[in-house]
């Protein structure tokens, strides 16, 4: 019923001309089959002649698709991630092939590698190589006119996949050739099988820049379409039958093409293709043991305990001086944890890149321990990074994306399998070590991910925000198993990060950013108490007013006066902090002792555990967030457009000087 609610009739004026089109593509085809004698296709495509141009023809299509695929997949590469001048002018070129008539292609080949063309001379001399009436000739025609597919469609591919991948990988150790080859080509395989065949495809057909350049040498250079050309004119059923072959072949590769070889990345494929297991789902099968494969035993540690997880033993304090976009020192002991906060833009993103050497916004000159590693590639700093997303490698299993850094390390592959499963064990996803991160629940697959950074072995640990697209109950179980681990680490981690409860209970400071610069570095309890900025002092749940000290309180920055109970110095700049439960709400304005009453319109309602957070617009003065109990609220009758009136006494205020 949906189906037929949701049909449209197309307008006549646009259905007709489509139909036409449709008609005038397809009635070429009808002619071939129509003409065709199909009682004597088999003698046909049978005859000497056509049975050598078809085996030349494969091997020039062959040899042309090995081509394509030796010069077309780097230059494919350095059009989607290498940024250069002229780039637009070298994608024209490649493009152009496509759009040039087949002879004046010849004619282009034969001036620049025929006899008398520029490189001509020089390649019979030197190499003894002519081009022209030769088989090799024919494969350069062909590798001309069909490269360009290979290219555009791996292109398009290498778009669509996420850098992140491969900046993991890199943080992970592995070098840029081992990234590419293990990384890279895999995740675009279908755009890559997508260009191969289309290349193939166009090789095998093509006539005119074969033919202007290489000649029409039986045995040599007369390639099927050339057969049909010469056929034509002598045996024009025959010449029919050998078109149907080639018709035959072409349709075969598109509708091979069709939905299956998209040239989407395998991430975004595999996204969609199986349903993630439930976070709380239970082990399949039981967890191998970390070094004897033995099966876990009944009332072992919960998933939501793991054990510590010990550590090479090293220690690597940090030392980091940040130039660029952020302008900061930074200087950790082994084992600190330093959340990273601050609003969007404040740089932390940029802070993580910088540390891994992936940015040009911003140079970091990092010392891990005694090693300078400034002048070092990404892969060799033994930094290693989990992005928001995880980043893990849709084409491995669980098990061998934790191993990937101990392999690009040198690790022998039995040896990284049985590390990569006992870190598994020891974040609660051993049983799951087979399955894709398609197959994992968000939960699931964050654990994957911090198992493979640990077990790369890395002297800095780089999160961000990596519980960000977790659910409230997931989020506090991997917090816990990230609590646990980081316990041991003999490096510095930094997480990146806008919970509040994150920031607390895994930090043992607080970094806050702005525009790139250090505006408060301390422990958690002191920036609760003290937050130096209106950003991260909402950010915990607080009103935060900036204003500056005048002789009778704190003239407001949004306009207003607040009257407050600590005095400072005339002209100073502060911010005042005012916790949610210290705001008094009612229906009519209040008698007594407070010294800051305003009326103000109730403008939003949340429930935040068991009480409500009341966000009122008072006149006079910035937002207010007040939070009472859902008792209180039905008591006094408040609801989204309600007139109240809120009250702060001055002694309930905090002033943090700026």
């Amino acid at each position: 019923m949906s189906r037929l609610r949701t049909r449209t009739r197309p307008p006549l004026t646009l259905a007709i001309p489509a139909l036409l089109a449709v008609a005038f593509l397809l009635m070429p085809l009808i002619g071939i089959l129509v003409r065709t004698q199909w009682g004597e296709l088999g003698t046909h495509l049978g005859s000497p002649g056509v049975v050598e141009a078809l085996k030349l023809s494969l091997l020039v299509s062959l040899w042309a698709l090995g081509l394509s695929l030796l010069l077309g997949v780097p230059l494919a590469w350095l059009l989607a991630r290498v940024p250069f001048k002229g780039k637009a002018l070298v994608r024209s070129l490649v493009l152009l092939p496509m759009v040039l008539p087949p002879t004046v292609g010849g004619v282009a080949l034969l001036l620049g590698f025929g006899r008398r063309g520029l490189l001509g001379p020089w390649l019979e001399d030197a190499f003894g190589i002519t081009l022209p009436f030769h088989t090799s000739g024919a494969v350069v025609a062909a590798t001309f006119v069909a490269m360009p597919f290979l290219v555009i469609s791996l292109e398009g591919a290498l778009g669509g996949l996420k850098q992140s991948y491969e900046e993991t990988a890199a943080s992970l150790g592995a070098s840029p050739v081992r990234v590419f080859f293990t990384v890279t080509l895999p995740m675009v395989a279908p755009g890559l099988i997508a260009g191969a065949a289309l290349t193939w495809a166009r090789a095998l057909g093509e006539f005119g820049a074969t033919i202007t350049f290489a000649g029409n040498l039986p045995g040599t250079t007369q390639t099927l379409p050339l057969q049909v050309y010469l056929l034509l004119q002598d045996r024009p059923e025959a010449a029919t039958s050998v078109s149907l072959l080639l018709l035959a072949i072409a349709m075969g590769v598109l509708i091979a093409l069709r939905g299956r070889w998209t040239g989407t990345p395998v991430a975004a494929r595999e996204a969609v293709a199986t349903p993630p297991v439930p976070d709380e789902a239970p082990a399949a099968a039981p967890a191998a043991g970390p070094a004897t494969g033995e099966a876990a035993r009944p009332g072992a540690a919960p998933e939501s305990a793991p054990a510590a997880a010990p550590h090479e033993g090293g220690h690597w304090p940090l030392h980091a001086t940040v130039t660029g976009f952020n302008e900061l020192t930074l200087t950790a002991e082994p084992g600190t944890t330093i959340a990273v906060v601050g609003e969007n833009g404040a740089g932390k993103t940029t802070l993580l890149r910088a540390l891994l050497g992936l940015t040009p916004r911003a140079h970091a000159d990092l010392r891990l321990g005694d090693a300078d590693v400034t002048a070092l590639p990404p892969h060799k700093r033994q930094v290693a990074w989990v992005p928001q997303d995880g980043a893990l490698f849709p084409h491995l299993s669980a098990r061998a994306n934790t191993a990937y850094g101990l392999r690009a390390h040198g690790v022998p592959r039995a040896d990284a399998r049985r590390e990569a499963q006992a870190w598994l064990d020891r974040l609660g996803v051993g049983h799951l070590a087979q399955r894709r991160p398609a197959q994992l629940s968000g939960g699931q697959a964050q654990r994957v991910a911090l198992a493979r950074a640990l077990a790369a072995r890395p002297r800095l640990l780089l999160l961000d925000e990596p519980l960000a697209a977790l659910d409230q109950t997931t989020r506090a179980r991997v917090r816990h198993t990230l609590r646990t681990h980081l316990a041991g680490f003999g490096g510095v981690c930094l997480i990146v990060t806008h919970d509040p409860v994150e920031a607390v209970s895994l930090a043992d400071r607080v970094l806050v950013l702005a525009d790139g610069r250090t505006l408060q570095d301390a422990p958690p309890a002191e920036v609760t108490r003290h937050p130096r900025s209106p950003w991260v002092a909402r950010m915990l749940g607080r009103n935060a007013w900036p204003g500056i000290a005048s002789a009778d309180g704190l003239a407001l920055a949004e306009g207003g006066r607040l009257v407050v109970a600590e005095a400072l110095d005339e002209g100073a700049q502060a911010l005042a902090i005012i916790a949610p439960e210290a705001v008094s709400v009612h229906r009519e304005r209040p008698a007594g002792s407070p010294r800051n009453v305003w009326p103000g319109t109730v403008r939003e309602i949340t429930a935040v555990g068991s009480r409500l957070r009341v966000l009122i617009a008072p006149a006079g003065a910035p937002d207010l967030v007040a939070e009472i109990t859902p008792e209180a609220a039905a008591e006094l009758g408040i609801v989204d457009g309600s007139e109240v009136w809120t009250s702060v006494k001055a002694t309930e205020i905090t002033l943090v000087r700026l």
